[in-house]
């Protein structure tokens, strides 16, 4: 907004303008609704059912932090606008924590996990248009730093797009952040099925794989292909040394990005040839491994100890936002994970914590991803509702409010040949705290549209409707339905147990 629009709008009187803020942001907002009922709780103030939240009993107090989340995305990153930065746009200081920047090694990534499922699809765009810009810039930083092709972003960005490392080694040295801002190209993709949208940021895509195909190197004793030097970020590997090679996360992160770019050139018809490199290459990734602990390793070597409990959980990417560990496809690999996540314990910071909802709903365990919320609302929440770090960063909020998504609905794209198809399960890691209740307007990977409404911790009803006639499978409690769709049919699913 400019400073003439700000000036225009003091001569409003203040109850004309949240008259028509409200107008304006509900018309997102409204597209989703929540509810876990209420309780007498529902009478105190924000600031007492925050203090209070640990002690159990106000489930619509986690509905409010998941719609309060969507009320600071819709009001901080829309078409137009700069992306939502370490604190969203609420910063009051001249030097901010961090310069009120974009750290793309987790931060930015998390405030947009909730876009697209939470059906704030437009909030999504300024986050493309910065990924745009970086692939320019990112350019000059690969053919500086590196002598190749492609583009690059480390661990940070600004408004100038700054896409070399800075800083100190131990966190600014990674060269994957740009490969993870890819994801969420593929993600719009993934619930929208717009190949137009796939056709314009394809090439920023292969752009960001094209700095791989020329920076992986061959592992010496492991044969295996493996970014060097790199680190799993903000963590260090033996003592203060934080510099190795083929750290878990960055393997993820580049086995996505191959992958996506394969998927994508079959889908637009293009790049045969630059496709096969790429399904030759990302066969030689360094793979996830089980060290001696049962943990999923953090890095090449079995050196994760249990005494480990740093607030980055890198390497479980994997796990989410990524889908490469399951329950369903990677047994092994889903239990490996989980044992790392105990091993991490329930603490740590604000944005951590919300991380760790999504971590224990992917692990199905709804009960301790709501005990991670609690955590996460009760010590990692101000009395106004923002996430603490401390001190304020916005990216727990949306993280935590994702998580909420998780616990009631997961859902993942599958292809039949280039064809996009949808899997949904239905209350997959639904908690014991919030026995009834009911959300409508989700959206879901293959494009659709769900409501649920369970009762008693079970299933009475989802309906879905189906946005572009896309394949659908249904997953809840063990049962599975396949059917074919028609574009803007709904349909209803129950527990037939």
């Amino acid at each position: 907004m400019s400073n003439r629009s700000n000036l225009l709008l003091k001569k409003k009187a203040y109850r004309k303008i949240r008259a028509d803020h409200i107008k304006e942001y509900q018309k997102l907002f409204n597209r989703v609704k929540l509810d876990f009922g209420k309780t007498k709780a529902v009478k105190l103030t924000t600031d007492e059912r925050i203090k209070n939240f640990a002690e159990g009993n106000d489930p619509e107090l986690a509905a409010l932090y998941f719609q309060f989340a969507r009320y600071l995305l819709i009001s901080c990153s829309r078409p137009g606008c700069q992306s939502a930065n370490l604190q969203g746009l609420w910063n009051d200081s001249v030097k901010p924590p961090w310069s009120s920047k974009y750290t793309v090694n987790i931060n930015t990534e998390m405030n947009y996990w909730l876009a697209e499922p939470t059906n704030l699809s437009e909030c999504h765009e300024p986050l493309f248009a910065m990924i745009k810009d970086i692939s320019v810039t990112g350019r000059k930083t690969a053919k500086v730093n590196y002598g190749s092709d492609g583009w690059v972003c480390h661990h940070n960005t600004d408004l100038w797009r700054a896409t070399g490392p800075i800083d100190s080694a131990f966190y600014g040295f990674w060269p994957s952040g740009g490969a993870w801002l890819c994801q969420h190209l593929w993600y719009r993709y993934e619930y929208s099925g717009d190949k137009d949208f796939l056709r314009e940021y394809y090439p920023v895509m292969k752009g960001g794989a094209e700095f791989f195909v020329d920076t992986l190197v061959e592992h010496p004793k492991y044969k295996w292909l493996v970014t060097c030097p790199s680190i799993s970020p903000e963590n260090k590997i033996f003592g203060d040394t934080s510099i190795c090679a083929g750290p878990t996360m960055d393997m993820q992160i580049i086995r996505d990005l191959f992958n996506n770019c394969i998927k994508a050139s079959e889908i637009l018809g293009v790049d045969e040839d630059f496709r096969k490199v790429l399904e030759e290459k990302v066969n030689r990734l360094s793979p996830m491994q089980i060290g001696k602990h049962g943990q999923l390793q953090e890095w090449l070597e079995d050196v994760d100890g249990p005494e480990n409990h740093h607030r980055h959980v890198s390497h479980l990417y994997g796990l989410f936002p990524s889908s490469q560990i399951s329950k369903d496809k990677t047994p092994d690999l889903f239990e490996a994970a989980k044992k790392s996540l105990e091993t991490r314990g329930d603490g740590g910071t604000g944005w951590s914590m919300a991380w760790k909802v999504n971590f224990w709903a992917r692990l199905r365990d709804g009960d301790h991803s709501y005990l991670m919320l609690t955590n996460l609302i009760s010590k990692g929440t101000y009395p106004n509702m923002f996430d603490a770090h401390p001190p304020f960063q916005i990216d727990g909020n949306f993280g935590g409010a994702n998580g909420i998504t998780e616990m009631l609905m997961q859902s993942y794209s599958e292809f039949n040949g280039t064809e996009l198809k949808g899997l949904i399960y239905l209350l997959p890691a639904l908690p014991s705290a919030l026995r009834s209740g009911s959300v409508k307007g989700l959206r879901a990977k293959g494009g659709f549209e769900v409501d649920i409404e369970w009762k008693d911790n079970k299933l009475v009803q989802a309906d879905i409707k189906s946005l572009y006639g896309n394949d659908l499978k249904v997953r809840y409690d063990g049962t599975e339905i396949e059917t074919k769709t028609v574009k803007g049919k709904t349909y209803c699913f129950m527990d037939s147990k």
